[in-house]
């Protein structure tokens, strides 16, 4: 059955374009599940029942997974089992009856303006890591970047003229978002005090870059994140993902339309987007009750 496996991630990245990590998200479930099935025996695709399916994903329960990992496995299974079909190596889709968990919904957590405007003062000083952490965090909240489509950028992808930048998110589509002043005064001096002396020559394309000279890892930013929030005073575990929560729930607050705010955090359906109406609704009613005489 890893033969499947193999030729569907195969159609994944050729055919979807879909990222590394999506790529090693979907062989990671799926291979658990065939794993599952050599297990009862099973070495073909029309000897997977539905029953089949429905077990693991009731022993995906029993150790605990969530109600939104169970429904991720599921999609993925759903995909894969299609593809097999298609493909003609099945005449059968097990999934098709299997009913996906119910999800509890989940409101992202963020950071007030406040607590954002702490956050963003937390680098002090002349240093080359304050200078480039100012710069990597305005940067985040001015555009609402993935983590890795943060440390993914390159130099020629960010137009301080022009006052954008270009990014490649999920399925490597491409987007333009407005940078706003402050980050760019952030970026301007990031690139001429600190990127330029430590590439001088240009060699590394990325355009954040470590102490070391090297490409900016997702790990390195996280525990950046989180010793500015320190110094910050603020006491939430936060992660990059919070300041692109705050970034859409801000705008929105604020009055932007949501498909303005689906094209900036690369959204592919609104749906994704409309999470942060929920949260806005949310703080008011918080408002409400804390400050109004009959709250």
């Amino acid at each position: 059955m890893d033969h499947y496996l193999d030729l569907f991630l195969q159609y994944l990245q050729v055919e979807r374009g879909l990222s590394r990590n999506t790529l090693e998200a979907y062989s990671h479930d799926i291979g658990a599940y065939l794993h599952d099935l050599t297990g009862a025996a099973i070495a073909a695709p029309d000897q997977v029942r539905a029953l089949d399916v429905a077990s693991f994903l009731a022993r995906l329960k029993e150790r605990g997974l969530s109600p939104r990992s169970r429904a991720r496995t599921l999609s993925a299974l759903r995909m894969f089992h299609k593809f097999l079909l298609i493909e003609g190596y099945g005449t059968t889709n097990p999934t098709a009856v299997i009913e996906a968990p119910k999800r509890v919904s989940k409101l992202p957590a963020t950071l007030s303006p406040a607590e954002v405007e702490s956050l963003l003062a937390a680098p002090v000083g002349d240093s080359p890591a304050a200078v480039r952490d100012r710069a990597m965090l305005e940067l985040l909240y001015a555009t609402g970047l993935r983590v890795t489509e943060l440390v993914s950028l390159r130099t020629r992808d960010v137009n301080l003229t022009a006052g954008f930048l270009l990014t490649r998110g999920k399925g490597e589509k491409e987007r333009l978002i407005p940078l706003g002043e402050s980050a760019a005064i952030a970026m301007t001096r990031y690139l001429a005090e600190v990127r330029a002396k430590g590439d001088p020559h240009g060699a590394n394309p990325y355009l954040f870059l470590s102490r070391l000279g090297d490409r900016m890892t997702r790990q390195a930013f996280w525990n950046l994140i989180k010793k500015r929030a320190l110094q910050a005073g603020i006491r939430k575990n936060i992660s990059p993902h919070t300041l692109r929560h705050s970034f859409a729930t801000h705008l929105l607050e604020n009055g932007a339309d949501l498909r303005s705010v689906q094209l900036m955090l690369g959204h592919a359906d609104l749906s994704t987007t409309q999470i942060y109406t929920h949260v806005t609704r949310e703080r008011m009613k918080r408002l409400h009750e804390e400050f109004h005489p009959r709250g």
